[in-house]
C-alpha cells in the first residue's frame, strides 16, 4: 500500500488503457479492500488482456466462464460482465470523442482539483462531481460506477489531488497538473 500511495495514487492519468484499468479495478473493489485488488492486479492484467478494451469488448459467455475459474481475479460474475460491458462503453466514448482521456478530463476542465483533506476524519466518500460523473457513465452504459466508486477512481487517477494537507506527496502531485 505504501508503494502504491508513494508512487501511483493521485498521479494524473492520460493514457486510455490506464483509464480502462482503473475503471475495472475500482469496480472490482466494490465491497472489498483495495489491498485485495492490488494483490490481484497482475492477475487482472493477464486475464483482461493487458486492459486493452478492444480485446475485452470481444469477450464472450465462454470467456466469462473461463474468468469465473480464475483465482487470480475476483470471481464475481457481475463484476466480470461489468468489465466486458464497460470495455464496450469505453470504446463508444473513444469512437465519439477520440479518447476517454479527453472525455473524463473535461469534467475538471483539464486540471486536477486540489482537495482540502486535513486528516482521516475529513476524507470524502463522494462529491457532487462524482455524482455527476457516475450518472454520465451510467447513462453511457457503464456499470459498477456508483458515486463512491467514481470518487475513488477520481482520486486514484489524479482528477482530484486528495493527498492530505501535510502529506509529502501532495505538492509533488500538485505540480503534475
Amino acid at each position: 500500500m505504501r508503494a502504491y500511495h508513494d508512487e501511483e495514487w493521485g498521479v494524473p492519468v492520460h493514457d486510455d488503457r490506464q483509464w480502462y484499468e482503473k475503471i475495472v479495478l475500482d469496480g472490482a473493489q466494490a465491497g472489498l479492500s483495495w489491498l485485495t485488488i492490488l494483490r490481484k492486479r497482475q492477475g487482472y492484467r493477464a486475464a483482461f488482456r493487458g486492459f486493452d478494451p478492444r480485446l475485452v469488448a470481444r469477450f464472450s459467455a465462454r470467456d466469462v466462464e473461463r474468468l469465473m475459474k480464475n483465482a487470480e481475479i475476483v470471481r464475481n460474475r457481475a463484476k466480470i460482465k461489468s468489465a466486458i460491458g464497460n470495455a464496450r462503453a469505453f470504446l463508444s466514448i473513444q469512437a465519439e470523442l477520440g479518447s476517454f482521456d479527453q472525455f473524463i478530463w473535461a469534467f475538471v476542465d483539464g486540471r486536477p482539483r486540489q482537495g482540502t483533506t486535513r486528516g482521516r476524519t475529513d476524507v470524502l466518500a463522494r462529491t457532487e462531481l462524482s455524482d455527476q460523473i457516475s450518472a454520465t457513465l451510467r447513462a453511457r452504459g457503464f456499470s459498477f460506477v456508483g458515486s463512491t466508486i467514481v470518487y475513488a477512481f477520481m482520486q486514484a487517477a489524479g482528477l482530484v489531488n486528495d493527498h492530505v494537507i501535510g502529506c509529502f506527496r501532495r505538492p509533488i502531485v500538485a505540480r503534475m497538473r
